[in-house]
């Protein structure tokens, strides 16, 4: 059996599908199943039972022998959550139990970290082990990601295969209930759908004209493959960054969003707001060298080949992956 974590959130839900797709049928989905909304990602799909995540590591206290992987992709996502307890609770003491669980019981494990834990990128986006106590996140988000990468590190014992993945921006499928977390290119389409016309925030950095404020967007479906290379290549445990390594402009993102949908672009601009000003990323990039040693030598998808399908394939028609 092979177990994932924050199954009917965005990229868990897509990994399902994708398993699913190459006859991975016997699969245990872990999370909170009280929203009727986001449980709309699962429906469709293939798999053995569902354990409400309170409960899972009692589930795996007795059906360990038959687990053979762990996706741990659930946690809580939401950058403006400044309720450290939570996010201690969800995101660093959940991970810990988790790790130390498939440390007990010989399972291998992959789990989700962040390019959150960056910060301004004051330092790089390398994702080398050495420089990461330099690391200074924006974020209460960010610091619980960070933490947990850190005491993974710290750890004398390691588990016979784990991998901690640096999700940059990842946009595609199965983000309908992400509200205002949802990529910029799910909010791109409902404004342009409303309005016809898009705006985006102004540059408050000499350095960046309007709209060429910079971020590596990785599409979720590449993301996926990622994720099962790392199950059937099970050597080189360590911590990866997870992104195109291309940054591109919010221009080029909105202008491609704009021609999958066949509309003129409108673009116009806004201050962005004082609360969030002087925590502003005005450029991400990932160094995906570490992820090419190991040979995962798969192209990502563009900007606009990634926009097309989205847009054409979900988006425009209410479908989810």
């Amino acid at each position: 059996m092979i177990v994932v974590t924050g199954a009917v959130g965005f990229i868990g839900s897509c990994l399902v599908s994708k398993l699913n797709q190459l006859n991975f049928k016997n699969l245990i989905v872990v999370d909170d199943f009280s929203c009727p909304h986001k449980n709309k990602n699962l429906e469709g799909k293939s798999y053995s039972a569902k354990v409400e995540r309170e409960v899972f590591f009692e589930w795996l206290e007795d059906n360990y022998s038959s687990v053979s992987f762990i996706f741990h992709l659930g946690a809580r996502t939401d950058t403006a959550e400044f309720d450290r307890t939570i996010l201690n609770k969800l995101n660093l003491d959940y991970s810990k139990s988790m790790w130390s669980t498939c440390l007990r019981f010989d399972i291998p494990l992959v789990y989700a970290s962040s390019a959150a834990t960056y910060g301004l990128g004051e330092y790089g986006y390398d994702d080398n082990h050495q420089g990461l106590d330099k690391l200074t996140p924006l974020n209460a988000y960010g610091d619980s990601k960070h933490e947990f990468d850190q005491w993974v590190l710290s750890q004398e014992t390691n588990l016979k295969f784990w991998a901690g993945l640096k999700f940059f921006n990842v946009y595609g499928p199965n983000e309908y209930h992400k509200d205002r977390m949802a990529s910029v290119i799910q909010h791109a389409y409902k404004q342009i759908s409303n309005s016809n016309g898009m705006k985006l925030f102004r540059s408050h950095n000499v350095d960046y004209k309007d709209g060429e404020q910079l971020r590596d967007f990785v599409y979720v479906k590449d993301v996926v493959e990622v994720l099962l290379y790392m199950m059937n290549n099970q050597k080189n445990s360590g911590i990866y960054n997870l992104g195109t390594g291309k940054a591109r402009t919010f221009l080029d993102l909105v202008n491609a969003t704009f021609k999958a949908m066949n509309i003129v672009p409108d673009i116009s601009f806004v201050d962005t707001p004082i609360d969030i000003r002087d925590k502003y990323q005005y450029f991400t990039q990932a160094n995906i060298d570490k992820l090419r040693s190991i040979g995962f030598s798969q192209e990502f998808s563009s900007l606009e080949k990634g926009i097309e399908d989205y847009v054409k394939g979900y988006l425009a028609k209410g479908k989810y992956y």
